[in-house]
């Protein structure tokens, strides 16, 4: 376990993060902009489950492993630009439509997939959370504690976000979901 005296200070810096909108927060915010609350939750509940898969690989080690080879990096870059170019341009395509339960399972992948194949992600749990570890203690253990409650709390602001566009949500807001996508896209390649 971390240690009492750290983890108030890991807490707090993870909230500090959290807070600062980035790529995830764009995108459940897309999310919910072109298909309503329960599109904007689900697609939350699917970057989050995307983070989980990224602190299960850092606390066996793969993340680190993909942090130090520039062409899985590469890869996972490169795919995850093109999966948010490719939404981009079907929310340009189409127009804002409602969330329906048998399209939650397509929104849920969506979400995993966008936070899976981000390589910053892994790069993020690889560095950041070590400097919160005891290297005397067990560090797999405590990689995974950290993990968890940072992904628990990212769960917490990132459902404030998808609940606070909810309530901006109009008919012609596709547009600035696509937009969004494709800059995410632009972001990502870069």
């Amino acid at each position: 376990m971390p240690s009492l005296s750290t983890f108030p200070v890991f807490i707090a810096a993870s909230i500090a993060l959290l807070v600062i909108p980035g790529p995830a927060v764009l995108f459940i915010v897309a999310r919910t902009l072109e298909h309503g609350r329960r599109g904007g939750l689900t697609s939350m509940l699917g970057v989050e489950s995307g983070a989980l898969l990224h602190v299960l690989a850092a606390t066996v080690g793969l993340g680190a492993l993909v942090a130090a080879s520039p062409d899985a990096l590469l890869v996972l870059k490169l795919s995850g630009a093109a999966y948010l170019l490719y939404m981009g341009i079907r929310a340009l395509r189409g127009a804002a439509q409602q969330a329906t339960p048998a399209a939650s399972g397509k929104l849920y992948r969506q979400g995993l997939l966008v936070d899976a194949l981000n390589p910053k992600t892994a790069m993020f749990f690889v560095a950041f959370l070590p400097q919160f570890i005891d290297p005397t203690g067990n560090v797999a253990l405590q990689t995974l504690v950290l993990g968890l409650t940072f992904v628990g709390l990212a769960t917490l602001t990132d459902t404030a976000y998808a609940l606070l566009a909810s309530t901006l949500r109009t008919k012609h807001l596709s547009k600035v979901a696509g937009t969004a996508y494709i800059g995410l896209a632009g972001t990502l390649a870069l």
